[in-house]
């Protein structure tokens, strides 16, 4: 079968390593591009992968935030289900940094 994605591999059987936020959730089952390496996995499949994050507590964890002003800068809130999955404290250190188009922000913890 033709990858969807490229359209330019073939979609072959083999396995790939999911993580989600870092956190690892294992080796499965999925059909995988001989030239982008974008895999698909099926509906049962998905759906382990999908229960093992929810068991794990990160099922979700990312979530769109508004960057506000806060005097002469700009601040960024940190929604209460990442807090306490990282466990951070009010006043503990972070350090940011840009990366690519990203902002990177990590915990002193």
């Amino acid at each position: 079968m033709k990858c969807p994605v490229c359209e330019k591999g073939v979609l072959k059987k083999g396995n790939v390593k999911e993580a989600m936020f870092g956190v690892y959730l294992g080796n499965f089952p999925a059909e995988i591009c001989t030239k982008c390496g974008e895999s698909f996995t099926d509906k049962k499949t998905t759906l382990a992968i999908e229960e093992l994050a929810k068991k794990k507590g990160i099922w979700g964890l990312g979530k769109k935030t508004k960057i506000t002003r806060s005097g002469n800068s700009l601040a960024v809130r940190i929604p209460k289900e990442i807090v306490e999955f990282l466990k951070l404290k009010e006043g503990s250190e972070a350090y940011i940094h840009p990366e690519n188009d990203k902002i990177i922000i990590e915990s002193g913890a």
